[in-house]
């Protein structure tokens, strides 16, 4: 349910027409230095303004100062010369503010009235906007935003949260896992139920589609979902546990995936997936909004993230792009592994999932601002990109129970298969949770002795 309207905390509403037109006069015209009313250093936030810590490269010749102030007017109410209706008292009401800069990270404040409740899309249009391609900067990244309560209240965020995910799949003391079906293309809709099959009956509590995986002319989207869904089901009742298939509905427009979503939701299934990157943020709150009346819980694939994220100097610290995927109201979302394929620190990995856990998120682990949660759910972190069982001890020291582990490649490229992969993985996911040694495991296992013996030495 959402917040407060925030009309309700906005400091200024439109004037009458008449007025406005009543009030108009000569103003100064001319073109001012952005920090002569942009920058005010040793200004107190107030707590209801959202907060940004830009890290910014000023372009030869133009002071840090200048650059982040030129930031803060593009981002907020300011352009390049004056203009009229743009009075003191105006600006002082709609104005960011850079109140701070340490180093090269510049602190800016925006009044909430800058901003439209529960839309994600409004927020990066104001406050990325136009500043990334500006010529006063050579290089700028948003490494933490804190979002301020009031407006936190008017998302959604997530329909079950980890403890709601738990309950699907009756998985209590122990991490939960997944498997992305490989070959991840080529598939026919029987083929992939054939292995999606195998590894639901092998102990794998979820199955998945990759993110490239939509409605090619090989894998019709609805011949896939009857095939997956009724494998889904044979493989609960012979085992007895419920299982899960992550039907990835994104699609080239909203009303298609929306679509989707019913036809899983009427064919009994519990989860769909998003690449909520490449799809956008409107188009995953709409999804969302149905997923949560249809009872399913919503996956988060980040495909495209790296794109935003990876250069240390320019784009969106990845934690700032899972802050906004929670407050959409994804339950789980894909956070990298420290051992796998993908690009990720131990430290850094253990900072996204205190981001996604927990109630409230203080001030450490590489961001700058305490970030309230209100009544948002958690979002369960997703362990994946070129995970095998060997290593699950060291995703379990980083991640902890409370996640996915997900394997593709490190389940399917058994030598035995599916079936035996997914054997594999569950015994080293149970083991490491009961803090029993890959040894002793592997002994108990033949399926997790292989998978080790094969994999053991790989990096990446």
């Amino acid at each position: 349910m959402q917040g407060p309207a925030l009309d309700k905390i906005f400091l200024a509403r439109p004037a009458r027409t008449d007025r406005v037109y009543s009030k108009l006069s000569k103003f100064e015209a001319g073109v001012s230095p952005y920090s002569k009313r942009y920058l005010e250093l040793g200004y107190t936030p107030e707590e209801t303004e959202l907060l940004i810590a830009f890290r910014v490269t000023p372009r030869s010749g133009t002071s840090i100062e200048e650059a982040a102030s030129a930031i803060a007017a593009e981002s907020s109410v300011g352009t390049w010369t004056e203009v009229e209706l743009g009075d003191e008292e105006k600006y002082s009401k709609f104005k960011a503010r850079v109140y701070r800069i340490d180093d090269n990270i510049a602190y800016t404040s925006y009044p909430l009235v800058l901003f439209e409740e529960n839309s994600i899309p409004n927020i990066l249009s104001s406050v990325v906007g136009n500043i990334f391609g500006f010529k006063a900067v050579s290089a700028l990244r948003i490494e933490d935003m804190r979002i301020p309560l009031p407006l936190v209240n008017t998302f959604l965020g997530p329909a079950f949260g980890i403890n709601g995910v738990r309950k699907v799949l009756g998985v209590k003391d122990r991490p939960m896992t997944g498997s992305t079906v490989k070959p991840k293309l080529g598939n026919s809709p029987k083929e992939h139920a054939y292995v999606a099959y195998n590894t639901l009956r092998g102990g794998i509590d979820t199955v998945k589609d990759d993110e490239n995986l939509n409605s090619q002319s090989w894998s019709n989207f609805y011949e896939r979902a009857d095939e997956t869904l009724k494998a889904v089901e044979k493989a609960e009742k012979e085992t007895g546990e419920s299982k899960g298939w992550w039907a990835n509905v994104t699609a080239g427009d909203t009303e298609e995936m929306l679509k989707r979503c019913k036809y899983v939701a009427k064919n009994g299934g519990k989860f769909v997936m998003v690449d909520y990157l490449t799809v956008g943020f409107a188009a995953t709150a709409s999804l969302r909004k149905l997923t949560g009346e249809l009872g399913l819980a919503l996956h988060c694939h980040r495909a495209m993230h790296a794109v935003i994220d990876r250069q240390s100097n320019h784009g969106v610290e990845f934690k700032v792009l899972a802050k906004w995927a929670r407050l959409v109201g994804v339950d789980h979302i894909h956070t990298g592994t420290g051992v796998g394929k993908l690009e990720g620190e131990f430290q850094d990995l253990k900072d996204r999932c205190n981001l996604l856990r927990k109630s409230y998120t203080p001030k450490e682990g590489g961001l700058y601002f305490d970030q309230p949660w209100g009544d948002i759910k958690t979002v369960v972190p997703v362990a994946s990109g070129g995970l095998h069982p060997g290593h699950v001890w060291k995703v379990y020291e980083t991640y902890g129970k409370d996640a996915f582990f997900l394997f593709g490649g490190g389940c399917h490229g058994h030598p035995a298969g599916s079936f035996a992969g997914a054997k594999a993985v569950r015994a080293a996911v149970e083991a490491a949770a009961a803090g029993v040694s890959p040894q002793e495991a592997a002994q108990k296992s033949k399926e997790l002795q292989q998978a080790i013996e094969l994999w053991g030495g790989v990096t990446f």
